[in-house]
């Protein structure tokens, strides 16, 4: 466990302090775009009453959009771990009695025999956080920094933060786009010398910037979920019983998409949670797909050997996860790929696996 004091709350106390001011930097940076758009140029400076109201009316529906999906960024709260995941008192008590080395896995494999988990760290060993003291389930990793303040992005809010990038970038891209005939007359002398002459060159600028570092961002995470890697798989990838597989969590992109943004579209758009999962619990394909790598007969028969002593039993997903493997749609996309899943699905023993 951390070491607790004075001066560990001290510096716990200003992290918090530091982690807002993003925050505050956003929302007053928010405030006074609305205060430049919605006063001193759709009032102040349009003149056609028509013009007013269709940009008013399309403005603040992606304001509302944008703040909505960041505050539910923000403040929805990480998930953790069930209770299932937890080392008892007599484990923890014994853990602590061994030292580091294959005893001390060997006390981790004993509790973590129940439990569905499937990745392990690079040397191998049963993934474990010393801090919270309880077995990490795959995709799961401990952040000692955020301290569910202002908040990590997971399981739980990873659709909102999607929406909030993209409802920033079409907030910044709708703002550049309306403004631009009036920056235009600025530059040219055409606006009246008052005071919104120059909120509406700064908010263009602002917009417009916006706009480059949003598009880069968000089509990044775009291809993340295309690929259902969250950012530290796409730097590292996971690690599973047979070897490392960076597209072992994949499923195709019409499966990949709905398990961030669900199965009924008609949420898809709204930041109301309909990610498909309990955030412990991940279905997942379990082949080498790295064209680096050679698919040899003698790699698939060493993994199938792997799979078939699997000391860990699949556990059965949540229904919302099931059917993402027993539809018969789904696989379609993996069957006219040429090459994807190929070694899987001539051995049903490496098609799928319950992940967590």
């Amino acid at each position: 466990m951390a070491p607790s004091g004075p001066g560990s709350s001290a510096r716990r106390r200003c992290r918090r302090v530091l982690y807002w001011i993003p925050v505050v930097f956003i929302t007053l940076l928010l405030g006074w775009s609305y205060y430049a758009y919605a006063i001193q140029l759709c009032i102040v400076s349009m003149e056609n009453t028509g013009e007013q109201v269709v940009c008013l009316m399309a403005y603040h529906l992606l304001f509302a959009m944008f703040v909505w999906s960041y505050w539910k960024t923000i403040f929805t709260l990480p998930m953790n771990p069930s209770k299932e995941f937890h080392l008892s008192y007599a484990e923890k008590d014994l853990l602590e009695r061994e030292s580091r080395g294959e005893a001390h896995q060997e006390v981790l494999r004993r509790a973590a025999k129940d439990l569905p988990i499937y990745t392990r760290t690079m040397s191998g060993a049963i993934r474990y956080c010393d801090r919270c003291q309880l077995i990490k389930p795959d995709r799961c990793h401990h952040c000692s920094v955020c301290d569910k303040v202002n908040n990590c992005v997971g399981f739980s809010n990873y659709k909102f933060f999607l929406l909030f990038l993209a409802y920033s970038l079409l907030y910044c891209l709708f703002i550049a786009a309306t403004d631009l005939q009036y920056f235009i007359k600025f530059w040219t002398n055409g606006l009246p010398d008052t005071q919104a002459k120059f909120h509406i060159m700064f908010l263009f600028f602002a917009a417009a910037m916006f706009s480059v570092s949003l598009s880069s961002l968000f089509g990044y995470h775009c291809w993340l979920v295309s690929k259902n890697k969250s950012t530290l798989e796409a730097f590292r990838s996971p690690v599973f019983r047979h070897g490392t597989d960076k597209n072992g969590f994949s499923l195709g992109f019409s499966k990949n998409m709905r398990q961030v943004f669900g199965d009924e579209k008609k949420y898809w758009l709204l930041p109301i949670f309909s990610s498909l999962g309990d955030g412990c619990s991940f279905p997942t394909c379990l082949v080498n797909q790295d064209p680096e790598q050679a698919s040899t007969p003698a790699g698939l028969n060493s993994t199938a050997k792997n799979l078939e002593n699997h000391q860990f039993p699949a556990k059965p997903l949540r229904e919302s996860q099931s059917h993402l493997l027993t539809d018969s749609q789904s696989w379609t996309e993996s069957s006219i790929n040429p090459g994807k899943c190929k070694a899987g699905m001539s051995n049903p023993a490496l098609t799928m696996e319950n992940e967590t």
